[in-house]
């Protein structure tokens, strides 16, 4: 089977995949994936990343993470950077890899903490810090109501 394309001639990968990302055999029936390259504000980003890590969709929450850091400028790559690694990091967890889960959410804590003291966006980078010293549930990115 030839290998997908997108216009620009860039790869992409037509495989069907289960709710973690895992890729399935072509054929099956997958999850469908967050569509890329999307540009949202960054309330937009956190309430859909957040709905996704809800549903228990963290690869997916990563994708939304993932358009934002590639979308910005500096200094706040380093921020989506940081939220991406973590959703990527909860992937592996769920996905039964500790030893992943912890080096991807050590990597995503080492880009959110300096936004400690002047969080934007109203992310709760504390909260944050906080779930990652102990990873168990659902992290909440922002204070309620939301952004």
């Amino acid at each position: 089977m030839g290998r997908d394309r997108d216009p620009d001639g860039r790869a992409r990968n037509a495989r069907p995949r289960d709710g973690l990302g895992r890729p399935l055999p072509y054929g099956a029936e997958g999850v469908e994936r967050q569509p890329e390259g999307i540009s949202r504000s960054p309330a937009e980003t956190l309430r859909e990343a957040q709905k996704l890590l809800d549903d228990g969709k963290p690869f997916h929450a990563h994708e939304v993470f993932e358009d934002a850091w590639k979308g910005a400028d500096e200094p706040e790559r380093a921020l989506w950077r940081g939220l991406a690694q973590i959703a990527v990091g909860m992937t592996h967890a769920a996905r039964g890899n500790e030893t992943g889960a912890e080096a991807l959410i050590t990597r995503g804590v080492s880009n959110i903490w300096p936004y400690e003291v002047n969080p934007p966006y109203g992310i709760d980078i504390q909260g944050l810090l906080r779930w990652a010293e102990n990873p168990e549930g659902v992290p909440r990115l922002y204070s309620e109501p939301g952004p």
